[in-house]
């Protein structure tokens, strides 16, 4: 068995051990999904005309899928290197990618069933997401986007120390992004000045990118720009990452 293959079980094993994490990671964006799908259902936004549910969705999702990316990759490093795992790896041929490689493959399937669950939740007629044949476009961006977010929670996980910390980081970094990238109010609806500043955001790729893919407005432009964007943040999380890579705490 290559250390890869052995890690990825791993990996594997400690993303679904804790059965409560496990059913929050798919339910926590269900949540949202329901609150405000019910608040505002058959509502539209002036300013395009489009149902409320067509940019809550896409960005719920996209929220969702990155929390999880974060959080996933975060606590795991952060517990194999209280818990000594990550010094015995360093002992033996396993190099650091395949440790990272592990985890991106777990992260890419856990973000897989969680767009599919979500999105065929939002289908139902309670909600009424109406998803284009361009929905393909999505794919992509999703890929690039757990891509980022994992490197984000890389960075996350090498410095925190404690579950604590490590939901204190994330939380300040993710919650604020939902709000400001336009994942859980229309961006459409926001001044001019604070569209301009989401750029600077990951999340914004992503949702975009899903949102145009969903709604029948993506194309080989825009989802170049959504996956260009989240590949410079990935490349440079990623880059960080590397650097502040701890094997143990007292490294």
């Amino acid at each position: 068995m290559s250390a890869y293959t052995a890690l990825t079980r791993a990996s594997y094993r400690a993303s679904v051990r804790d059965r409560t994490t496990v059913f929050f990671t798919f339910a926590f964006p269900l949540i949202f999904l329901v609150v405000f799908g019910l608040i505002f259902r058959g509502k539209t936004v002036e300013q395009s005309g489009r149902g409320y549910i067509d940019y809550i969705a896409p960005g719920v999702l996209s929220w969702g899928v990155g929390n999880a990316a974060v959080f996933g990759v975060a606590f795991t490093l952060m517990q194999w290197r209280r818990d000594d795992l990550l010094r015995l790896i360093r002992l033996t041929p396993a190099p650091l990618g395949s440790v990272l490689a592990s985890r991106y493959v777990i992260a890419l399937a856990i973000g897989a069933v969680q767009a599919v669950l979500f999105i065929g939740v939002a289908l139902l007629p309670l909600f009424g997401l109406h998803v284009d044949a361009t929905w393909p476009w999505a794919v992509p961006v999703l890929v690039s986007g757990i891509t980022a977010f994992l490197a984000i929670g890389m960075v996350i996980g090498s410095r925190a120390d404690t579950p604590e910390a490590v939901a204190a980081v994330a939380n300040c970094v993710m919650v604020p992004m939902a709000f400001l990238s336009g994942a859980f109010y229309p961006l459409d609806a926001m001044p001019s000045w604070l569209q301009t500043a989401s750029k600077v955001l990951p999340l914004h790729y992503l949702n975009d990118g899903i949102s145009r893919a969903v709604s029948g407005r993506a194309d080989l432009a825009s989802t170049a720009v959504a996956c260009g964007g989240l590949a410079l943040f990935a490349l440079v999380f990623g880059a960080i990452a590397v650097k502040t890579f701890r094997w143990s705490n007292a490294s």
